[in-house]
This record gives structure tokens, sequence and C-alpha cells, in this order.
């Protein structure tokens, strides 16, 4: 696989990059023909290129210096142009629920190929405690597209990734405390971890973004609730892996990041794409980034009198990110840390945690009137139900349930 070199490869002058609206909205692809992974691979960018410009506008709102506010909104505004032409590859006849079950293959598999290729072992384990979850959330919405659509999960994730329960939804709801993890040093972390870290964050928000956009535009009760149940699961993954990142970084330093990380992955998704016209979309989109990314490397010399290289301490970022079929490691993921819960930012087997751990009683007035997570599961075909008896999901549920009963703590007053 080839390696990334940002530092050897020619940009795209900036002022070349605004696009006219033809070449903003190209063809979307045919639902039918798509491989699985340009899906997932358009769903990534959209996330990707939606964080930097979340990001920028932050950074407006914040900054002093003028010309950091000029570059922002410059490149801002062509990140902002490359994310409608990515969002709009997708095509009108893809139901939300479809684009739903894309979402989370994407979860999964990008997960999983972080967490295998992460140097940190604290951010690895957080990548596959969580992973755990988005697995699980394929499966329920998997239940959900059988139940109102008649669909199969397999029409969309094509074989390459399983539909089976991981940790069940029903006890992944957690108190914030719960949330809180430890961050990377920025002055020793690996370049990698930092590119790990961006990639992470900016999907998970994407996904819950989407789903609080458009849960509510089912009119059956199971969805509606489904997604309000999944998008705080959601919520609480951007929460976690946000807190993974060191606070001491500036604001210029986040945004090369951002930037560095654009190029990166647009430049992982060429080195796999299948389809020769989507192909093109991530080659000129990485020229693009890499001019970005100079930008932010100017704007820190001048104002900040640092030297990028000595921030990204690497010339080559590798390996690439790459969308694969990753089932064994999923599934060894599943027998070895299906019963992990979070406990003073540790993971800790859920036998250990302390009767007042203030996810017991949060969960137990979250799921107080019913789960939708397990209510969908009733409603779908019989094989997908069937797939939720597997005996070690069975005994980590029950596990959790006696804890709840146990635990006696209350959600503690804020």
């Amino acid at each position: 696989m080839a390696q990334f070199k940002p530092f050897e490869m020619e940009g795209m002058p900036i002022e070349e990059q605004p696009m006219n609206w033809k070449d903003m909205v190209k063809a979307p692809y045919d639902k039918k023909a798509v491989d699985a992974y340009t899906r997932t691979r358009i769903i990534l960018m959209n996330g990707i290129e939606n964080n930097a410009v979340l990001m920028s506008h932050a950074i407006e709102r914040m900054h002093p210096d003028p010309e950091v506010k000029k570059s922002m909104a410059l490149m801002r505004r062509i990140d902002s142009q490359q994310q409608v032409a990515v969002n709009w590859l997708n095509p009108a006849d893809q139901s939300v629920i479809e684009t739903t079950l894309g979402y989370e293959q994407v979860a999964v598999d990008l997960t999983a190929n972080l967490a295998k290729n992460e140097p940190d072992p604290y951010v690895k384990q957080t990548l596959d405690f969580a992973l755990l979850e988005d697995f699980d959330h394929l499966y329920r919405y998997s239940c959900l597209y059988d139940y109102i659509e008649g669909g199969d999960p397999e029409a969309i994730v094509q074989g390459k990734t399983e539909v089976k329960p991981g940790r069940p939804t029903s006890i992944e709801h957690r108190h914030p405390d719960d949330s809180m993890r430890k961050h990377y040093d920025k002055d020793t972390a690996d370049i990698k971890t930092k590119m790990n870290y961006n990639t992470i964050v900016s999907g998970e928000q994407q996904t819950m973004l989407f789903y609080r956009a458009h849960g509510s535009m089912y009119p059956e009760e199971i969805a509606r609730q489904l997604y309000a149940e999944i998008a705080e699961i959601e919520e609480q993954h951007v929460t976690q892996y946000g807190l993974l990142g060191d606070p001491r970084e500036t604001m210029l330093e986040k945004m090369a990041m951002i930037e560095l990380n654009e190029a990166y992955n647009y430049y992982s998704c060429a080195q796999t794409e299948s389809d020769p016209r989507i192909r093109g979309i991530w080659e000129l989109f990485t020229r693009m980034e890499v001019a970005h990314f100079s930008e932010c490397a100017r704007l820190i010399k001048k104002i900040e009198g640092r030297d990028i290289r000595d921030i990204m301490q690497a010339d080559i970022i590798e390996p690439l990110i790459v969308f694969e079929s990753n089932k064994d490691y999923v599934n060894s993921v599943i027998a070895n840390q299906l019963d992990l819960a979070p406990h003073n930012m540790e993971y800790v087997r859920m036998r250990d945690l302390p009767d007042d751990w203030a996810s017991f009683g949060y969960q137990r007035a979250m799921n107080a009137k019913g789960v939708p997570s397990e209510e969908v599961v009733g409603k779908a075909g019989r094989e997908l139900a069937q797939r939720d008896q597997a005996e070690n999901v069975k005994r980590v549920k029950q596990e959790m349930a006696r804890r709840v009963e146990k635990g006696m703590a209350a959600v503690p007053a804020r």
C-alpha cells in the first residue's frame, strides 16, 4: 500500500479551487450497483468535511488575528463545496434507513481499521470499546429495515460486515461522568494517533448529526424512538472520542491536523476506490487539501513561530485508512471485551463495577418505560430476531440487569 507523504505532494492553488454548480453537484451512484465500500467512503468523507467546516467556524469566532479569520473563511468555503460534492453522490432513491446501514458499516469497519493500526494502547482500547456498540447498532437498524421496508441488510453490507448483536444497545446508556477519557500528549503522540483521532471524531459526529436530522422523518413510532436512542449513544461516542485530543493544542495546530487529516483520508480513499469516476474526485480533493494544510502551516509559522514539521515529527503517515472486511477482528473483540464498561477513565469488567456506579441509576431512568433497541428485534423477521439469542449477549444483558437492580445510586444531581 502506498504511503502518504504530504511534503512531497503538489497542492492545487487555493484561488483555483472554487467550483461551479455543475462541478459541485455530480451524478450520484447507482445504489443497486455501487460497491459497499464506495458508499462508506462517501459517508466518511462527508463527515470529514463537515468536521473541518465546524472547527473552522469555531476558530474564526475565537481567534483574534484578522489574517487567520480570512484564511479560515477561504478554506472553509472550499471545504463546504467539497462536502456538497461528496454528499450529493448519494442517490435520491436510497432511503434513510438504507443510508443509515451504510453509516453503521462505516462505524464498524472504520473503527476496526483504526484500532488495528493505533499505536497508543489507551486510544486503541477506546476504539475497541465503542466498536462493539456500533456493531450492535448495525444489527438494531437491520431489524428496523426488515420491519419497515422488508429489506435485507445484506443488500447494503454485501457480506463484507456481519449483521448480529454486539454489546447490546440497551446497556450502552451511561451517565456523562462515565464518558470522560484521558487525552494523548500532543508533544509525544504518534502522528497516526492524531490522524485516527480526527478521523473517528469526524465520523461519529456526522453519524450523530445524521440520526438527529433524519430520525423524525419516519411516521412509525418504533423508528422514531430507535433513532432517538442510538443518536444518544452516538453523542456519548463523540464526547468520549473528542476528549482523547490534547486540549493544549493551539487552534491553528488543531486546524492544521484537521486539514492534514482530510488530505490523508482523501489519499487513502483514492488508493482503494473501485469506481474510476469517484476515484478522480478523491484525487482532486487530495490536491486541494494538501494546499489547505500548507496554508495552515504558513499561518503557524507566521503567527506562532513554529514549524509544522516539529509538530508532526514525521514526514510519512502510514498505514493508510482502508475499508475492508474485519469479521475476524470484530469477533475477537466481541469474545474478549463484550462485558467491559468505563469507570474512572479506565475499562473494567461489569462484575467489578462499584454499586454506586453513576450509570446504573442513569440507565434505570432511561430504560424505565421500555427500550426501542430491544423492542425492534421483536418486530423483525425470524432470521434476524434469532440472532439476538447468542449466549454471550444474553449473559451480558443479564449481568447488567442484575447490577442495575442492585445498584442503589440515583442520577447524581447537577
